[in-house]
């Protein structure tokens, strides 16, 4: 069995996990008092952020699954997602309408990575 690697790691969480050559993480807006829009925006930046840190990238995304806070949300999402996930290289996805854990998220994202 490979070592895995903990990035980050609080009594809670670790930011980021990686377990042989791939990456798991769990990404949340850093800052909730912006728009569904921005919050979107700030997510991928913090996880192209993470992929960089694990040494990855959105080419190397196998499976992101999206959770929404309200399914008006869900066409603009898919707008911005679809300008941030390089052409050919869209991973698995699921999304499901819920309540997250802190008032005021919007999304959050789990991710999953091949890690090179």
């Amino acid at each position: 069995m490979s070592e895995l690697i903990r990035y980050g790691v609080t009594r809670r969480w670790s930011d980021a996990v990686v377990a042989g050559q791939v990456a798991y993480f769990v990404e949340v807006p850093d800052d909730v008092s912006l728009s569904a829009r921005d919050q979107f925006a700030q997510l991928f930046q913090q996880v192209d952020t993470r992929l960089a840190m694990v040494g990855s990238d959105r080419k190397s995304l196998i499976q992101v699954l999206i959770y929404l806070t309200d399914a008006a949300d869900l066409e603009l999402f898919n707008l911005l997602w679809d300008e941030w996930i390089p052409e050919g290289h869209a991973p698995s996805r699921a999304c499901t309408i819920t309540q997250l854990a802190a008032p005021g998220y919007r999304a959050e994202l789990v991710v999953t990575a091949a890690v090179r």
